[in-house]
């Protein structure tokens, strides 16, 4: 069986030959005045790309870069901190120790001028006794001398019953 071919299927020669001798005046056309122009505009577009990466790329080390450096300031501001703490802490403890000192201090001196003053009004108290005595004893003995008794018993009576009828304050 033979097939059968369709006519519309065949292709005529006078087209071929019109339709190749038009491609190759377009692509002559082409070739001559726009194939430079658009290779042009793509070597300037790639162009482009490669610039915008390049630039990303720059500015990702620049970023890079800049969080390290913040990284670093935020440890040394830390660090700052930690000794600025630290500081404080110690002038603290000095201040407080001071203080407590001070306190002892003052304390001892309080102390000592109130030992001084009882100290004082002791001896204040010994030396009125004291002059407080004497003058019992002067006026004792005044009593004594006035008498002039002559026996010693009855002296001895008399300075008995003087002290009795003295109370002593």
């Amino acid at each position: 069986m033979l097939l059968e071919i369709n006519p519309l299927v065949l292709p005529d020669p006078g087209l071929v030959i019109w339709s190749t001798l038009a491609f190759l005046i377009l692509l002559f056309v082409l070739g001559k005045f726009a194939w430079k122009p658009i290779m042009k505009a793509i070597g300037e577009r790639e162009q482009g790309i490669n610039d915008a990466i390049a630039s990303a790329e720059k500015v990702k080390a620049e970023m890079a870069q800049l969080q390290n450096d913040n990284e670093r300031l935020l440890a040394a501001a830390r660090e700052e901190r930690t000794q600025i703490l630290n500081e404080a802490k110690a002038m603290k403890d000095k201040i407080i120790g001071e203080a407590k000192e001070q306190a002892k201090v003052e304390a001892a001196k309080i102390m000592a001028d109130t030992h001084q003053a009882i100290e004082n009004q002791k001896m204040a108290a010994i030396i009125d006794l004291k002059n407080q005595v004497g003058n019992l004893v002067i006026e004792v003995s005044e009593k004594v001398i006035r008498r002039e008794l002559s026996n010693k018993a009855e002296q001895e009576k008399f300075i008995g019953d003087l002290t009795n009828d003295i109370k002593l304050n």
